[in-house]
């Protein structure tokens, strides 16, 4: 618990250590109801609290499912195989049966494969924290620029096509800033499939979003699309004063959609939280 104390040294602007590291660390609470399913690729790392493949990123339950063979370069590539499509269906099927209520994905890379997913069930999907963007587009100024932030600007770039075609807007150089984070230093382990030191990180990226506002004075958002990025998001809008948007604030968007206000309005309409689900890679699959 923070002080009287504690809390004016932060309305003063002096954060002290205790505080800070308090609010950066501090444990999430399953506090609200709903169910959010998350496609995961075929790939085990150790997540960081604040990715989505950790459980404790969100408030509420989160149902996983890996999709036998859907590697991290064949997201990139945008093209699965007719055996891992069918896999990828499957998987749809089985969030859709465990009753989520809606559907998002581990990886940024999954926006390739929006338009089946959106097809194949019958609940919100968006497997991408790209699909805030029309949001952002409408709510910012004609001057307003984006930045993105990407494990790796190279493989994003490809991907200005989908993104039109998905969310309806040009990824034009003039709005959209695309940041890549593939140089700072201990970042690499994404690529590697290694733990991530966020400590070690965290300066890196937050030097790097300051050099893009140096260069760019109209950047006046921020999208984290890597899905190992939003561990830094907090930093990033204390560091920059800017709103920073990422796979997580999609998921809390969709899915409060399907929860009680708590200001107004009917209550307890939905079941209380229960315990969290554990999970552990390659649960709910079948023996197939």
């Amino acid at each position: 618990k923070l002080t009287l104390g504690q809390l004016q040294m932060s309305s003063n602007g002096r954060f002290s250590s205790f505080l800070r590291e308090s609010l950066l660390h501090a444990k999430p609470v399953l506090t609200e109801t709903g169910k959010l399913g998350i496609i995961r690729l075929d790939y085990d790392y150790p997540p960081s609290p604040g990715d989505v493949d950790h459980p404790e990123s969100f408030p509420y339950q989160v149902v996983y499912r890996v999709v036998p063979g859907l590697t991290f370069e064949m997201c990139q590539s945008g093209k699965m195989t007719p055996e891992v499509e069918v896999e990828f269906k499957k998987a749809l099927v089985f969030l859709v049966n465990n009753k989520v209520d809606c559907i998002t994905g581990d990886c940024g890379f999954m926006m390739y494969f929006q338009q089946l997913a959106r097809r194949s069930v019958d609940v919100p999907v968006f497997m991408s924290a790209l699909t805030q963007l029309p949001s952002l587009v409408s709510a910012s100024c004609y001057r307003d620029q984006i930045g993105i932030f990407t494990a790796n600007s190279n493989t994003l770039d490809p991907m200005r096509d989908v993104i039109k075609k998905e969310c309806s807007i040009q990824v034009t150089d003039d709005k959209f800033i695309i940041i890549g984070c593939q140089d700072v230093p201990g970042f690499e382990a994404v690529e590697r499939g290694e733990k991530v030191d966020v400590d070690m990180v965290a300066p890196g990226i937050i030097e790097l979003a300051k050099k893009a506002m140096a260069r760019h004075k109209n950047m006046k958002y921020i999208l984290l699309e890597c899905t190992e990025l939003p561990p830094y998001a907090s930093q990033l809008r204390m560091e920059t004063g800017l709103p920073v948007y990422d796979a997580i604030t999609a998921c809390d968007f969709f899915m409060s959609g399907f929860q009680e206000s708590g200001q107004f309005g009917i209550s307890r309409w939905r079941s209380i939280p229960g315990e969290r689900m554990s999970y552990k890679f390659g649960d709910n699959l079948d023996n197939q």
